[in-house]
């Protein structure tokens, strides 16, 4: 990889951790669809986008703990069976053309989630232990097979289901999204023994976005204009993998 394509890919990681992380989220989906569009291999792009998630991931955890959403009660459930199946979902390669199916589904689906208006919070139910195991082990699974950390999938299902407010499940989503994305990682690791040394100056990139992200945004830009920008990119990523 050419210095000028290093230089590219680390500032438009950035850009995406900064805008990702001001509505909430880790960024696996931006990450993801920056690396497709510059046309790099699965191998790369799976546990790059992992490792990039959980530092991201950190920051946004630690803000939520420390701002008091967070529920144990609600997160374990989900996160019991979901963390040794995204292990799992991360030690398995589908072909590269299956591969890119996934990928293209899972992106057009994060684009729609983000053009949707945001949902108005209701008196919440949290589910029965039994459909939060159930739950947890599908989308952990899925989360490691496509290289993301499920939060995508889990702050919506929350949401829709009213099984939490709006800010505890951003809070229990992005711990989920942190421990899925290194029980993905592992899994990945395990599989392939190979960790690309691109994700450490790319680590540093959204770091720095995730960080700024996720100050600013809760403050001063307006979210619905964001999610609209990054729902254009990821529909563009996604028809890219799905259509080539």
């Amino acid at each position: 990889m050419t210095v000028e394509t290093l230089v590219f890919l680390a500032a438009a990681m950035l850009v995406v951790a900064f805008l990702y992380s001001s509505v909430g989220h880790a960024g696996a989906s931006g990450y993801i669809a920056v690396m497709a569009l510059a046309g790099l291999s699965p191998a790369f792009i799976k546990p790059t986008a992992l490792a990039l998630n959980i530092l991201v991931a950190c920051l946004s955890s630690w803000q939520f703990y420390r701002a008091g959403y967070f529920s144990w009660r609600l997160f374990w459930p989900f996160a019991a069976l979901g963390v040794p199946f995204a292990f799992l979902g991360g030690y398995l390669h589908l072909p590269a053309r299956g591969f890119n199916v996934l990928l293209g589904v899972v992106l057009f689906y994060s684009a729609v989630r983000f053009m949707l208006p945001a949902s108005p919070d209701a008196e919440p139910r949290e589910p029965g232990v039994p459909l939060s195991l159930a739950a947890g082990a599908a989308l952990g699974f899925v989360s490691g097979l496509a290289g993301v950390g499920g939060g995508i999938f889990l702050t919506p299902l929350l949401i829709f289901m009213r099984w939490a407010r709006t800010k505890t499940a951003s809070a229990v989503s992005a711990v989920f999204i942190l421990v899925n994305s290194v029980a993905g990682l592992a899994g990945t690791f395990t599989s392939t023994r190979v960790l690309p040394r691109l994700a450490i100056p790319l680590g540093v990139a959204v770091v720095v976005g995730g960080a700024a992200g996720s100050y600013l945004g809760s403050h001063r830009f307006p979210v619905p204009v964001i999610k609209k920008l990054l729902a254009c990119v990821l529909a563009i990523a996604a028809a890219k993998l799905v259509l080539t």
